[in-house]
């Protein structure tokens, strides 16, 4: 195997796969607690099923194909990752069947780490939401005693024309996913891993910026657009990954652009009230034909 991914020069650095991934699961940290806080302990226990799910499949897939288990965080990630864009309200078996999906097959049938084509987290969302889409479309407000379902934000735009205010969107305390409701705490745990070098700050700005942009250009509201929805786990923790993204700097922008045309189409001109996941999934398959045409200059080769 030749482990040559750029043009020279390289540069030795001195990070690590199991800092890089430790480090993506403590900025979810603040995201966790919300989910807790907003939605109760079972958001603890959907957590644990599909990160012991992703861990298991990720062990005995790489005992199958021969080779040496590496507990360097990637397997654990997902589980969480995949989690937090759940419903608190899915059956156990739900995390359990797309850990192992976005694990099994999305991942390790791919050769495992560093050959996915796609975010395995994301792609085990999708193929959740395809398969059962009623389980996975039910969002509770506040699980208290009495339960109450809510529409999310999104839901509320687009049937009723309705805008949640911004202090709601920013807290969390509204129906939505468990790790995906408040932009505060997704904003705390992505400054962290820009601020530490950990992700790059082009892809989050360039794909919120897009978003922002086109919907202000729309009639629309751009900040609730951003705020609403998966859009900020998906720039910070999703958009990110480093494996599924182009090398360079300018193709990371272009990704990012081309993630926030998809969302703002997807949600202006779709049934969909989202768009986050398949606007990621579509970038990444199109993740080796940026890093074709935009490549970084090889110095010491003339022109």
């Amino acid at each position: 195997m030749r482990p040559v991914v750029s043009p020279s020069p390289h540069i030795r650095d001195s990070v690590t796969v199991e800092e890089i991934m430790y480090s993506v699961i403590l900025a979810l940290i603040p995201a966790v607690a919300a989910g807790v806080y907003f939605f109760g302990p079972q958001v603890l226990v959907i957590i644990a099923v599909s990160v012991a799910t992703a861990v298991a499949t990720e062990f005995a897939a790489m005992r199958a194909m021969g080779r040496r288990f590496r507990n360097d965080g990637s397997a654990i990630l997902t589980g969480l990752l995949l989690a937090l864009t759940l419903p608190p309200t899915v059956p156990l078996w739900i995390p359990a069947v797309g850990s192992f999906f976005a694990v099994g097959i999305v991942k390790c049938a791919f050769g495992g780490l560093g050959h996915n084509i796609f975010t395995p987290a994301l792609a085990g969302r999708i193929f959740l939401a395809l398969s059962w889409p009623a389980i996975m479309r039910t969002w509770p407000e506040w699980v208290g005693p009495d339960g109450i379902t809510s529409a999310t934000p999104l839901q509320l735009w687009k049937h009723q024309g309705v805008i949640t205010s911004y202090a709601k969107l920013f807290i969390g305390n509204y129906g939505g996913c468990m790790g995906e409701t408040s932009a505060l705490a997704l904003l705390i745990g992505g400054l962290f891993l820009i601020a530490r070098r950990y992700i790059d700050w082009k892809i989050p700005v360039s794909y919120m910026g897009t978003v922002g942009l086109l919907m202000l250009l729309l009639g629309q509201d751009p900040i609730f657009h951003i705020l609403a929805g998966g859009l900020m786990i998906g720039a910070f923790f999703m958009a990110t990954d480093y494996v599924t993204t182009p090398l360079t700097g300018r193709g990371r922008v272009i990704f990012g652009i081309g993630a926030g045309v998809i969302v703002v189409v997807l949600r202006m001109f779709s049934g969909m009230t989202e768009g986050v996941a398949f606007s990621i999934l579509i970038m990444n398959a199109f993740t080796p034909l940026i890093d074709r045409f935009v490549r970084p200059r090889v110095y010491g080769v003339g022109k």
